[in-house]
């Protein structure tokens, strides 16, 4: 059962993570682009999910999601009470506020390519995709895995959150566990050392993922 609920920690927390870096690129071309209202709504967002609790995130998409899915079945005459899947709200949930955090790497990462590198590719006649994808993709993963590898620590940890949700993970199983056999201390641990091995592979790949992208540059 342990295990089903660390495979399930897991797949949620790689759900998010790709979600959320999808949210994050669009929220850095937002913010990154000459256009007052994008860049406002796109730092609204990233303020706000930031100033407040990420559990409290987790209960506003949870109840707000259901919420929003009954009154547009509603307008089409179904009225029965609908419960969106738990693992879809918790990764959306966890997707939203990691979005936020992976931005800030991303735009960072962005910022840190020399202008003159954009100048030269287009001095060279290559095309804006071209430039994307040969000169900035590139020089940002660099520059954002370290960032990227904290974020990933993080959002890992916060699927502990979406036990609310009723979706069985590490943290749920634990306390399931911990009722039928009344020994919490036990369960506690297991969770923990379940989690600290989880980071610490994690940790790992990352470092040799860092690695990898930073051959041939010095520091």
């Amino acid at each position: 059962e342990f295990l089903i609920a660390t495979l399930m920690t897991l797949l949620v927390s790689i759900l998010s993570m790709g979600l959320g870096l999808f949210l994050a690129i669009i929220t850095v071309w937002a913010k990154i682009i000459q256009n007052r209202i994008t860049r406002f709504i796109a730092s609204f967002y990233t303020t706000v999910i930031r100033g407040v609790p990420e559990l409290l995130v987790i209960y506003l998409i949870f109840f707000g999601g259901n919420a929003v899915v009954m009154s547009i079945a509603k307008v089409f005459g179904y009225n029965k009470y609908i419960e969106l899947n738990a693992l879809t709200i918790a990764t959306i949930a966890i997707a939203v506020i990691s979005a936020t955090y992976s931005s800030e790497v991303l735009r960072a990462a962005y910022l840190s390519i020399s202008k003159g590198q954009l100048e030269a590719a287009k001095a060279l006649g290559l095309n804006k995709f071209s430039i994307f994808f040969k000169v900035i993709s590139p020089q940002v993963i660099r520059h954002a895995l370290p960032g990227i590898g904290n974020v990933w620590q993080i959002t890992l940890k916060d699927t502990s959150l979406i036990s609310v949700t009723g979706l069985v993970e590490i943290m749920r199983q634990t306390r399931i566990s911990s009722n039928v056999e009344h020994s919490p201390l036990t369960f506690l641990v297991t969770a923990a050392i379940l989690y600290l091995c989880l980071t610490t592979i994690s940790g790992r790949v990352f470092k040799s993922l860092e690695n990898n992208y930073s051959k041939g540059f010095t520091v």
